[in-house]
């Protein structure tokens, strides 16, 4: 079938790439420093390179497959660089043979002579993430220094600037550059002094707390109300009391003498107000006794102008006579709610029980205050375990025990940008299992790419952690993985890349730390097909990863 754009050319590579699954690839256009000089049927007769997914012309020279789209690109009849023959694209096919032959060419790593290592070029990028003389980025946030994977250990547990340490008052981690900040500013169990100078050390967060007992800060004396305007320190404020009983009972007995004369002088003012209340009630009944004498004498008066006059007179000061009537009945009520004496008996008598009560609070706040510690520590151990529980379930909840992963990502704009801007670079899947009692898996995507594919593919990887039970496994790993991206239209047309696990390969073997190195596929998928908006591999920002491990001559335990 012949193909005249570039693009269907590259669809045509990708779906061979799919039917011939191999999880070895390299990097184009690097330094590679081969074992045995390359054989100029390895180079690409374009770029003059190693070949990289090598594809054979009808004259019979190997391209790239880059290479060849670039021909195709520069001219509308691409011509061999070599013969000059022309270039006909339905007959470029893929070179499986050569490439199988390419990838396992042996080279030097690049530290080499720190590194001595001899490893096959499609294995040579997952060398390099092993080496120990590769140079690596800091994991710390905030650390750009770059450091050997030997010395990367080393550096995290005691060179790092960034790395986290335990806070020594409140247990707390926080990074190092921060540690002093953190004590004298955030940690709530940093020991300070009272600023009250009682020479007493306390906690930071218990600091109001304290003032409120301390025995040097400066209080009011309880009988302030009385007329002691005295201030003294909380601890001699008994003293204080002791000493000055006789002027406090003085001061009491004079606050209540003023509080009789002005309950007297309150009587004598009720007195003068309930004269002249009956005064004006005698003036109101002798008026209302005029007004009927004249409507009596002027009912039948054609002097009626003169009557309205009068009448209208006195209806005036009979409405002034019952405003002040009323004023004087609402002035009367007030002063006698003011002479209600028992607000002060009422005072007296919360005088005496605050002076019985007093000897006694500072042992009962010793003991709540005791008791209260003991509560709190006692909820934060609950919470702490509740948490870790709820945690668990969560991830019991979703764990599957028959070797079959469905991971659903979403938000991948998101995740993708984050990718992009280096924040976040990949995602991992919640661990499945083979059995019950088997393998502990999981896989691991980089929505931006990595490796060959960073920048143009989604790169997707399977990894085998360490389990609970792998002393009774079988090592290495030896079974058939299936990397899947689902379609979601329904019509099935997944994406599929299958491979084997190389049991000569460290990512197999039996997990040494919490996981081994990822293995998989760096192009797994092109972002210009996962995007594409004719396809459904997206839907609502979502996208669906399957992983399937072939179960087959695999004993369960």
């Amino acid at each position: 079938m012949a193909c005249d754009e570039p693009t269907a050319l590259s669809g045509i590579f990708t779906r061979q790439n799919s039917a011939s699954t191999n999880s070895l690839d390299f990097e184009p256009d690097a330094d590679y420093k081969f074992v045995e000089s390359l054989e100029e049927r390895y180079k690409c007769a374009y770029c003059h390179l190693v070949l990289h997914n090598p594809h054979q012309t009808g004259c019979g020279h190997r391209f790239c497959q880059q290479c060849i789209l670039s021909l195709r690109e520069l001219s509308a009849v691409p011509t061999c660089p070599v013969d000059k023959e022309t270039i006909k694209m339905h007959e470029v096919f893929k070179d499986n043979c050569c490439k199988r032959e390419v990838l396992n060419l042996h080279v030097f790593c690049k530290n080499f002579p720190d590194c001595n290592s001899k490893v096959i070029l499609g294995r040579y990028q997952e060398h390099l993430q092993q080496c120990l003389f590769e140079s690596t980025q800091c994991t710390n946030e905030g650390c750009r220094d770059q450091i050997l994977r030997k010395d990367l250990k080393e550096h995290l547990s005691q060179h790092c600037k960034f790395r986290e340490k335990m806070c020594q008052y409140c247990n707390a981690y926080v990074v190092l550059i921060n540690i002093k900040n953190h004590e004298k500013n955030d940690c709530p169990d940093y020991p300070v002094p009272c600023l009250q100078n009682c020479s007493q050390i306390i906690l930071k967060k218990e600091i109001e707390m304290h003032h409120a007992v301390c025995p040097e800060a400066e209080v009011d004396c309880p009988y302030k109300q009385y007329g002691c305007h005295i201030k003294v320190k909380r601890g001699k404020l008994a003293e204080h009391e002791n000493s000055a009983l006789r002027e406090h009972m003085l001061q009491i007995l004079d606050k209540n003498s003023q509080l009789e004369e002005q309950i007297s002088d309150l009587y004598k003012s009720l007195e003068c107000k309930e004269i002249k209340i009956q005064q004006l009630a005698d003036a109101i009944k002798r008026c209302e006794k005029e007004f009927r004498q004249y409507t009596q004498l002027f009912g039948n008066n054609s002097n009626l102008m003169v009557s309205t006059q009068a009448l209208a007179s006195h209806l005036d000061k009979s409405a002034r006579l019952e405003s002040q009537v009323k004023q004087l009945i609402q002035m009367a009520n007030q002063q006698q709610s003011k002479l209600d004496l028992r607000p002060l008996f009422d005072t007296i008598e919360k005088v005496k029980q605050k002076i019985a009560l007093m000897e006694t609070y500072d042992q009962r706040l010793v003991v709540l205050e005791d008791q209260s510690s003991k509560h709190d520590l006692q909820i934060n151990i609950h919470k702490a375990q509740l948490n870790k529980n709820e945690e668990r379930f969560k991830l019991l909840e979703g764990t599957c025990y028959n070797g079959k992963l469905i991971w659903k990502i979403t938000d991948y704009k998101m995740k993708k940008k984050e990718a992009v801007e280096g924040r976040v670079l990949s995602i991992a899947s919640q661990p499945f299992y083979t059995s019950r009692c088997g393998y502990r898996l999981c896989a691991r995507a980089y929505l931006n790419g990595d490796g060959s594919g960073k920048g143009t593919h989604i790169s997707l990887y399977f990894v085998v952690m360490r389990g609970e039970f792998d002393s009774l496994l079988l090592w290495p790993f030896k079974q058939k993985v299936t990397l899947m991206l689902l379609d979601q239209s329904g019509k099935k047309n997944h994406i599929v890349e299958v491979f084997r696990a190389d049991p000569n390969s460290s990512s197999f073997k039996r997990p040494d730390g919490e996981m081994n190195i990822a293995s998989g596929c760096p192009r797994f998928v092109p972002h210009a097909v996962l995007e594409n908006t004719k396809n459904t591999y997206i839907r609502d920002d979502t996208l669906f990863l399957k992983v399937v491990v072939d179960l087959t001559d695999l004993e369960e335990l």
